[in-house]
């Protein structure tokens, strides 16, 4: 039903979004019928609850397979639901594999991809002889053994300001590869070689590819010291592989003001 919303405040709601991306492709909205995205659920339940066309703002237009604890979304409503009850609403209208974790209201101009901001992402890796039919859609299986102490040698590497033009796709439509990694660790829990990444921002498949270089250096295809001549040369072809989606996770964000943590 369509609503009367011509005398209401319109106000900017942000959305905490979490997903299993198994069976989307991708974050970011497609036209075509076939085609089933993240975005694109959002944008129709909201327009069932409201009755509005909406089009969110994502803060991460994760790829298809990707997976996120705490992708964030934002829309701008005239709708007389309260903010903090979207996720209830929406939710009733999602399919039981995406989820609204928490909403709220956040002021007008606030854009969740045009402020400062920390991503953390992680990428799992299954390091055992055998895959596991329950880890399948959320890890990497690696049947090598993978040694997590050079792993996390080669992770200093990474780490400040550098041109990261050797781990993005060569089709990235960025105006710079610089970029900033905070914090990066590798971490073995039981037969999972768990990365987890923290940046102010990162290339397309960037996050995939130092995930699949850093598999090398724990297999023993490249030295931990190799990771400063890669960076340096700004050649993706020195590079390892792009990791498989299925294994990245986008766990948060975090604003310096505040705005948002997880």
């Amino acid at each position: 039903m369509t609503l009367d919303v011509e005398d209401m405040e319109k106000r900017r709601v942000m959305l905490i979004v979490s997903y299993d991306g198994t069976n989307y492709n991708g974050w970011a909205y497609q036209p075509a019928d076939n085609v089933i995205t993240i975005e694109g659920l959002l944008n129709d339940a909201i327009h069932a609850a409201t009755g509005e066309d909406i089009k969110v703002i994502g803060a991460s237009r994760t790829d298809a397979g990707v997976h996120a604890y705490g992708n964030i979304a934002v829309f701008d409503t005239c709708s007389s639901i309260p903010p903090d009850r979207f996720s209830f609403v929406i939710n009733h209208l999602l399919p039981e594999d995406v989820r609204i974790v928490s909403s709220r209201q956040v002021p007008g101009d606030f854009h969740p991809r045009h402020c400062d901001t920390r991503k953390t992402y992680e990428y799992r890796f299954l390091n055992s002889k055998e895959e596991v039919p329950t880890k399948r859609l959320y890890t990497y299986h690696m049947n090598i053994p993978m040694d997590e102490k050079r792993m996390l040698e080669a992770s200093a590497y990474f780490l400040g300001e550098h041109d990261f033009t050797s781990f993005c796709n060569v089709n990235s439509q960025a105006e710079s590869h610089v970029r900033i990694i905070y914090d990066l660790h590798v971490t073995r829990i039981g037969d999972e070689v768990i990365i987890s990444i923290t940046g102010n921002g990162f290339l397309y498949n960037m996050v995939r590819i130092i995930a699949g270089t850093l598999m090398q250096v724990g297999i023993g295809k490249k030295e931990p010291k190799d990771m400063a001549d890669i960076i340096q040369a700004k050649d993706r072809g020195k590079a390892g592989p792009t990791a498989p989606a299925n294994g990245l996770f986008l766990i948060g964000y975090k604003y310096p003001d505040g705005t948002f943590e997880m």
